[in-house]
């Protein structure tokens, strides 16, 4: 009788091997095949890949002055699968100046691919960065002790002078986002963070380049892989000339010292940046090698947030500088006549209970001295009729959005577009804003107050200046920027090509006109001292404490090459700290130097400060 059982268990036999048979083949496959460890295990014992990183890009001024150069630093990296386990820990530690704890912290943290998600053990991690040439020179001599430890050399940056920080900006070693983000980086590398060192990382970083070194059995260095042959050479980074004026903007922050604002300076034709001065700051110095993240957690933590760049990121009332963009509209809509419209100011506006007061003036008047006079009543009848032209605009909602699309083509209620990071948009409302505001109940006298620059308006420094070059120009800007050449690069078309708003050339003329008679006998009457024809506009805004001060203008009237704003939080009228530092920038510029009067003056304001008492800001 034929053994089914001795059947079956050949067939489970022969099944089982054929198992182990596939099973072997397919982890032969795996091995050989889809899994390169063992190739980088041979590869690492034969091949030392050495990075060469490029020269970062050197900053100059718009005169050629150096801002920003490159220094010569050290990493210490680590090949884990070459670091043994008989390693002289006490000595390396020695030799790095560091406790056990910290060789632990740091190999730990090496491997934790959370924090380190490029992490290979067949290449090199950064263990220690940036030693000093004498911390370097000791480990140097003893490194042929510490197998798998090699030294790189890098580079960090350097700022000349204490000033410009917002501008600049920094470097810093790179997050695990910024490796995540962009494959060009590694463990190590270091990006810009701020400034321009961020928005032109690309531009500043240049290429990498790798050297392949061959190695023996032992792990030393004979020489070059075929000669060179596959090696890739570093490309430097390249050079940035920025529209900065250095003197211009050491001149700046001196006048700001012991305020909160912003100065800004724009040269009108190309739309650079010609100084840009955010108070409080810091020397931008404080945030380079080892010690910049000590130094960014006190900044972060100051009360004054000096790290904010308040000329990009301030979002503050225009107050009376407003005015401006106030006469172009309704010159253009036809709701005035530059001569032969006159309204009255009886201390201000005043119409069915509502008052908005001003100060004492001849009255009424038409346009050019409203403006000289910064007259409150004149441009807030000017909004009361135009936002109440129903045969002209059919609605309150169709009127607020006509003057919306005057501000927005001026540059105010979106971002601008200057090559920083951070900028912010301020806020101009337009009739659904007020119609949900309201619950679509509302007139011009509602919203009266926008047109002098209060209310619900708010506009960054940088919006004002770019104002103040705006009128200079008659009608037109190119939208700031700070950088004015890349080396072997051309700019973005952006910072090249002219915007141009919806007033018409007329009406600037007599705007133009306006803020002349501001300057010559106005309340920019400090302005007509100087040797140039200055235009300027003052501006008090509102606030719950002390009024802000504000100035906007540009030099000279009919060849501008200079528009500037001030922005001096608590600091009163604008008359009180806008137009004399607005002047004193100004002259800077245009003359080379201050005169000898200019220079006291510049002391002056330089030793005073306003009291801010504790709050935060």
């Amino acid at each position: 009788m034929k053994d089914y059982s001795l059947d079956y268990r050949r067939f489970v036999i022969g099944g089982v091997a054929l198992l182990i048979v596939v099973i072997y083949t397919i982890r032969l496959f795996t091995l050989q095949i889809t899994s390169d460890d063992y190739k980088k295990s041979a590869d690492s014992n034969a091949f030392l890949k050495k990075i060469e990183y490029p020269s970062r890009g050197g900053i100059y001024d718009r005169n050629g002055k150096l801002l920003v150069y490159n220094q010569p630093a050290y990493d210490i990296m680590v090949v884990m699968n070459e670091a043994k386990d008989h390693l002289d820990t006490l000595d390396l530690c020695g030799a790095l100046n560091i406790t056990r704890e910290d060789f632990d912290h740091r190999m730990e943290t090496i491997k934790d691919r959370s924090k380190n998600p490029g992490y290979s053990r067949f290449t090199q991690q950064l263990f220690m960065s940036q030693l000093s040439e004498a911390d370097f020179s000791v480990f140097q001599e003893k490194m042929f002790r510490f197998p798998g430890f090699y030294i790189q050399r890098r580079s960090i940056r350097q700022y000349r002078y204490p000033f410009a920080a917002h501008v600049l900006g920094d470097v810093a070693e790179v997050s695990p986002s910024d490796i995540e983000e962009d494959e060009y980086y590694q463990p190590g590398d270091y990006i810009g963070k701020l400034g321009v060192e961020r928005s032109y990382e690309k531009q500043l970083r240049g290429e990498k380049g790798m050297q392949i070194l061959l190695r023996d059995a032992h792990g030393r260095v004979q020489g070059r892989y075929q000669n060179g042959r596959f090696d890739r050479r570093a490309v430097a980074g390249k050079n940035l000339t920025l529209g900065l004026d250095a003197d211009l903007q050491a001149l700046g922050e001196r006048l700001m010292e012991g305020k909160i604002g912003s100065i800004v300076a724009i040269e009108p034709k190309t739309g650079e940046v010609l100084c840009m001065v955010s108070s409080p700051s810091y020397d931008p110095r404080m945030m380079v090698g080892r010690q910049r993240s000590r130094s960014h957690r006190l900044l972060s933590q100051n009360v004054w947030k000096p790290l904010l760049n308040r000329s990009i990121m301030g979002q503050y009332p225009p107050g009376s500088t407003f005015k401006t963009t106030q006469g172009l509209t309704f010159m253009t809509e036809g709701i005035i006549h530059p001569t032969h419209t006159a309204y009255p100011c009886g201390h201000g506006f005043n119409y069915k209970g509502l008052h908005v007061g001003c100060h004492g003036h001849a009255s009424p008047l038409p346009l050019v001295p409203a403006l000289s006079t910064s007259c409150n009543g004149y441009f807030c009848w000017g909004l009361y009729y135009m936002i109440g032209a129903k045969n002209k605009y059919g609605s309150v909602q169709n009127a607020m959005n006509t003057w919306r699309d005057y501000m927005v083509s001026m540059g105010f209620g979106y971002k601008l577009g200057i090559d920083l990071p951070g900028e912010k948009r301020g806020l101009i409302p337009n009739a659904e804003f007020y119609d949900k505001a309201y619950k679509g109940s509302w007139n011009g006298l509602t919203i009266i107050s926008i047109a002098i620059g209060q209310g619900e308006v708010n506009a960054t420094p940088l919006q004002i200046a770019n104002l103040g070059a705006t009128i200079a120009n008659r009608g037109w800007f190119i939208t700031p920027h700070v950088v004015k050449r890349i080396q072997g690069e051309q700019l973005d078309t952006l910072y090249t090509h002219p915007r141009h708003t919806k007033a018409s050339k007329a009406s600037y003329d007599y705007v133009v006109q306006g803020m002349r008679a501001s300057a010559t006998g106005g309340t920019c009457h400090e302005l007509a001292k100087y040797d140039f024809m200055a235009c300027g506009k003052t501006g008090t805004a509102q606030n719950r404490g002390h009024d802000h001060s504000v100035f906007m203008g540009f030099a000279p009237m009919d060849n501008p090459k200079i528009a500037v704003a001030v922005y001096v939080e608590n600091g009163g009228w604008g008359a009180t700290y806008g137009v004399p530092i607005g002047g004193l920038i100004m002259e800077q510029y245009i003359n080379g130097k201050l005169s000898e009067a200019s220079q006291k003056k510049a002391e002056e304001f330089q030793h005073k400060h306003i009291s801010y008492g504790s709050t935060s800001r």
